[in-house]
């Protein structure tokens, strides 16, 4: 599976909140400088990122961001489905393109 620029931005800017965010709230600056993913990218990727509760903001000076939720319990399909990117993980896509009409072995295990 290949990433786009827009997910792969997002899930190694998400690795980086959960790597430095346990000793406070993480900057998009601190990403942006660590990850050298721009600061308005950034901001746009983290905006949808906390709209589906993936990462939570904090407000003022020393503010940043937090993961939303334990790191265990977010996976890479819920940060590329927050960031609006859909991933074909099978050729076939949709019941009508399997074969015969029928599901494919690979359809369900995605």
């Amino acid at each position: 599976m290949r990433l786009s620029t827009k997910g792969r931005y997002a899930v190694t800017a998400m690795l980086d909140l959960a790597l430095n965010g346990t000793q406070g709230p993480v900057t998009l600056a601190d990403i942006s400088e660590n990850q050298g993913i721009s600061l308005s990218y950034l901001e746009q990727l983290f905006a949808a990122l906390r709209s589906k509760g993936l990462v939570r903001g904090v407000r003022g000076p020393g503010g940043g961001y937090y993961l939303g939720r334990e790191s265990d319990e977010i996976s890479i399909a819920d940060i590329i489905c927050a960031v609006d990117e859909w991933v074909e993980f099978t050729r076939c896509k949709g019941r009508q393109n399997c074969q015969d009409g029928q599901r494919c072995l690979t359809h369900s295990l995605w």
